[in-house]
């Protein structure tokens, strides 16, 4: 009996220990699609769900260019090279409305799931957690703060319009805050790296261009 129970409780612990890490490492797609597209585009009669991965699309050269263009380095939990990302294209019969994507983010009390829609040229609509833990959640998901990244694109995220002029809105979460910011430039990459042909790389390279002439600009 004791060694029933113990083999029991190692499959349980091998289970669990395995899923943590596989839904660590799964890419953040829509609870409801058919429901959730037809809030966000109300007049859209279609959709097309893809899933790409960095793997696929460029491999590691790939996952190193993202990387210098953000910045920093991806958390090796959420942001392996074998990622399926979720893209739905949104269409009105034959017309492009524009594009649905969520990427996870590591926050300070666990995974965020960080939503946006954006119009055929990346500028995004709305942004919302579908998925967010923090004693302060009501303060982020309040519209006062999420609206303030309608009509931002990636080339403002370049420039460091939104980390410079969007304040927290918490008193004790800054760390979610910082999340937040990286998530959503983390999220218009990959929606400029898969969708838009890299309509943004212009933009980037000039904004490296003058920081390298004025390293101490910023």
């Amino acid at each position: 009996m004791a060694c029933n129970f113990m083999r029991k409780l190692f499959f349980a612990a091998v289970f669990f220990g395995v899923s943590a890490n596989v839904f660590g490492a799964v890419g953040c797609s829509l609870n409801d699609p058919d429901r959730d597209i037809k809030r966000l585009f109300p007049e859209a009669t279609n959709y097309k769900t893809e899933f790409m991965t960095i793997e696929e699309k460029g491999g590691q050269k790939l996952a190193d260019e993202i990387q210098v263009k953000r910045g920093d380095k991806f958390e090796p939990v959420y942001e392996t090279i074998d990622v399926p990302y979720a893209f739905y294209t949104v269409l009105k019969g034959d017309k492009l409305l524009g594009y649905v994507h969520g990427v996870n983010q590591k926050g300070r009390f666990g995974g965020m799931q960080l939503i946006i829609t954006s119009d055929p040229n990346g500028v995004i609509k709305d942004f919302y957690y579908q998925r967010l833990t923090s004693p302060e959640a009501k303060k982020f998901r309040d519209p006062a703060f999420t609206k303030q990244f309608a009509g931002l694109n990636l080339a403002d995220f370049y420039r460091h319009k939104p980390q410079e002029q969007i304040k927290d809105p918490t008193e004790n979460s800054n760390p979610d805050f910082k999340a937040t910011l990286r998530g959503l430039f983390k999220n218009l990459i990959l929606m400029d790296t898969f969708k838009l042909n890299n309509k943004y790389d212009t933009v980037y390279n000039e904004v490296q261009k003058n920081e390298n002439k004025n390293p101490n600009s910023n």
